[in-house]
């Protein structure tokens, strides 16, 4: 294809780079090959020094959906114990290691998995007990998980996330809390608070919120909650608003201690500080708007008055 059929953008590159072979500059000629590159062209130079421009042809991925046209399963009867789910927008690996250990712990208990992958990988790498969903690009993270979520097929459904390593049974201990028709959500780490600002950590049983690193419901207390609030794009805080949402149903929120051990939270700790920080202060934002006077929702009730 001829130069002057790419993009002005990428001809600019490609002339540029056109000089600096020609000035001999070798490494700033490779660096705007890999930006041409980036771009989706490849240069091939000519001996007179001029060159040609191709797109590049990529290998076609799974098919990507919209999260709002996966279609839900939901309303249909449970066909294994449990379904666990797990949202991907990076270190795919993760998840590899959170399912093969999940796998070895299953107790002899039938487990699916859903996977919602936001990255475009290849659909067939995580196994023929995993529904993998390929979202579209920017999918945000509520909206992802709940297209997961819909596919649900257990009795009790898990939020996962891919820093979590079981070791050993926590199907067990999850079945036996969602026993109790008073607890509505469940997992290992609850979280309380004082003045709904500030959350902390809680050994419950009782608490204000389960955090999303791993926590469980009963199938229909999952379908009656509307799910995840798909304005949270980025997960912080968005496990607390549901919980307080199911506590609002006049459910619990319950801790569970189960056997797990957890890893660096890639997406926190692969996010630049100045981003997190404001998608944290906008998502709990989002939450004080609809929560911040629901005292009635927590364990310590309302704040007692000076004096």
């Amino acid at each position: 294809m001829p130069a002057a059929e790419a993009p002005e953008g990428v001809r600019a590159l490609a002339e540029e780079r056109a000089a600096a072979r020609a000035r001999r500059d070798f490494a700033a000629a490779d660096e705007l090959r890999d930006r041409i590159a980036d771009a989706g062209w490849a240069v091939t130079d000519a001996p007179d020094g001029a060159f040609a421009l191709e797109p590049i042809v990529r290998p076609q991925g799974p098919t990507r959906v919209a999260a709002a046209d996966v279609p839900s399963r939901l309303g249909e009867p449970a066909e294994a114990d449990a379904s666990v789910h797990w949202v991907v927008e990076g270190w795919p690996e993760d998840v590899d290691r959170a399912i093969a250990a999940f796998r070895a712990h299953a107790a002899g208990r039938s487990v699916r998995y859903v996977v919602a992958d936001v990255t475009g990988g290849p659909a067939d790498r995580w196994g023929e007990d995993v529904e993998a969903i390929a979202l579209e690009p920017g999918t945000g993270w509520a909206a992802a998980m709940n297209a997961g979520l819909r596919r649900a097929t257990g009795r009790i459904e898990i939020v996962a996330d891919g820093s979590i390593e079981v070791t050993g049974d926590v199907l067990g201990p999850i079945e036996e809390a969602l026993g109790d028709p008073s607890v509505g959500v469940c997992g290992p780490f609850g979280i309380v608070t004082a003045d709904l600002r500030e959350f902390e950590p809680s050994d419950g049983p009782d608490v204000d919120a389960i955090e999303g690193y791993l926590m469980a419901f009963r199938r229909e207390v999952l379908a009656a909650s509307d799910l995840f609030d798909e304005k949270f794009r980025w997960y912080r805080t968005a496990d607390i608003e549901l919980s307080f949402r199911i506590k609002d149903a006049g459910l619990r929120a319950v801790v569970v201690p189960v056997p797990v051990e957890r890893h660096e939270h890639r997406m926190w700790f692969g996010t630049a500080p100045a981003e997190r920080a404001k998608w944290s202060k906008r998502n709990f934002y989002r939450f004080l708007d609809r929560w911040r006077d629901r005292w009635d929702l927590t364990v310590a009730g309302p704040p007692s008055s000076p004096g």
